[in-house]
């Protein structure tokens, strides 16, 4: 499937009845589901479940509105086109019954250059063409049914030079896109654009869930802009590799896990990754962010960008699971808005609790942390024998212990410092 809310094709439905047997199957079964989730710590078992519920039912909710589309009631794929113009058009398609095949033979056109605009949402449809293929459905537009683009119009654009000026610097050091020596005011609009475009595909990261209180960050210049490069880069990756990810395949956490023991252990992971149908972006963060990780959705294909702001191996770990348990935990229920971290917010929301805990018990099991003694180690013997145990990087012990004991003097130099971004921030 290409589209997160909406069937629009047979083989999409398919595809998606096929999940849900195999979704039904592992819930229904004590077995199947054991050999899903075997291996990983029993305190994230339960979230895993939760995930597989609701990714099931939401699943056949979609496939209920595209059948019941198909014999007239059309009541439900209403719904989940909302305000989205590109998925309207896949709607009307569907109610007047035409294939894409179909739809492509009365505008002149091969099959597959609707399945692109389709898989698009027809984003990088022309309006001259957006228009033709509404015509040729007898659909009638008005402003109002397409209001979402003048939202993605209210975009930041008015931003301040100081901000502007920053933005750019860092845009220029990173080599983020091609502005060469041009002058501020052209670069400054090449910026614009750049970010106008991402905006204008993607909306803006209004939630940036790092507290109690769920703050809207539409104007933050830095953010948007920071993010509409992570998205750039994953986009190139996506169009490469053509990651799928499944929501039903979690066998493979322990093992991301116990990449943490090797040497280039970042790097391996974001191979790893990819593998699994995730693709990961390290980009550094625009000087006065706060931001060391995000996961969001780019379609279907969950992205997480990382800042490494803190060059240290157990940050970095605790980081990429963080983000990682975004993407197990919450991909029908938050990851599409995305979530935006900041590990230094003094206070959570239930989002990021779960996703804390999830770090937390995947890369050390509180069973076995609790029963250990090197809790109270003051000698890095006792928590480098439990991190051989385990399979994990001592580091990862190292600063855990630091968090626990509020002191971030002990064991400074058993953290990993500066082994990080040379690695991932190398070219990829």
């Amino acid at each position: 499937m290409t589209a997160r809310n909406l069937i629009s094709n047979e083989r999409q439905a398919r595809d998606v009845e096929s999940i849900v047997t195999d979704l039904d199957r592992a819930l229904s079964s004590e077995q199947i589901l054991k050999s899903i989730v075997e291996g990983l710590p029993q305190e994230i078992i339960a979230g895993v479940q939760r995930t597989l519920t609701t990714e099931r039912n939401e699943l056949k909710n979609l496939l209920k509105a595209y059948q019941d589309a198909k014999t007239g009631d059309f009541t439900a794929l209403k719904e989940q086109t909302g305000n989205d113009p590109g998925a309207f058009l896949i709607a009307a398609r569907i109610m007047r019954g035409f294939s894409q095949k179909e739809l492509a033979r009365k505008l002149g056109l091969r099959e597959q250059a609707i399945q692109r605009w389709e898989t698009e949402r027809y984003r990088s449809i022309s309006l001259a063409n957006y228009l033709k293929v509404a015509r040729t459905l007898g659909v009638r537009l008005r402003l109002d049914d397409i209001s979402v683009i003048g939202d993605a119009w209210d975009a930041p654009y008015d931003v301040p030079k100081e901000e502007m000026t920053k933005v750019l610097r860092h845009a220029r050091d990173k080599g983020w896109f091609e502005i060469g020596e041009a002058s501020d005011e052209n670069a400054s609009s090449t910026l614009i654009r750049y970010v106008g475009d991402h905006v204008i595909r993607y909306g803006t990261p209004s939630l940036l869930r790092t507290g109690l209180n769920i703050v809207n960050h539409t104007g933050d210049w830095s953010l948007l802009s920071w993010k509409a490069q992570i998205t750039r880069q994953a986009e190139d990756k996506i169009n490469k590799f053509h990651p799928i990810y499944r929501v039903i395949n979690v066998s493979w956490l322990m093992d991301l896990v116990r990449l943490s023991r090797l040497e280039n252990g970042p790097k391996l992971a974001r191979d790893f990754l990819l593998d699994h149908g995730i693709v990961l972006i390290t980009e550094p963060q625009i000087p006065g962010m706060t931001i060391d990780g995000a996961a969001f959705l780019i379609e279907d294909v969950p992205v997480i960008g990382m800042t490494l702001r803190r060059d240290t191996i157990d940050n970095f770990w605790f980081t990429l699971l963080h983000e990682v348990a975004h993407i197990v935990l919450h991909y029908r229920t938050g990851l599409s808005s995305g979530f935006f971290d900041d590990t230094d917010s003094p206070g959570i929301d239930e989002f990021e609790e779960e996703a804390n805990q999830f770090a937390s018990n995947i890369l050390l099991p509180e069973q076995i942390w609790a029963r250990s003694t090197a809790r109270i180690a003051k000698t890095p013997e006792p928590i480098e024998k439990l991190a051989n145990q385990i399979g994990i990087h001592p580091a990862i012990i190292f600063g855990r212990i630091q968090m626990e004991r509020n002191d971030y003097k002990i064991f400074t130099n058993r953290i990993g410092r500066g082994t990080v971004r040379k690695q991932l921030f190398e070219t990829a």
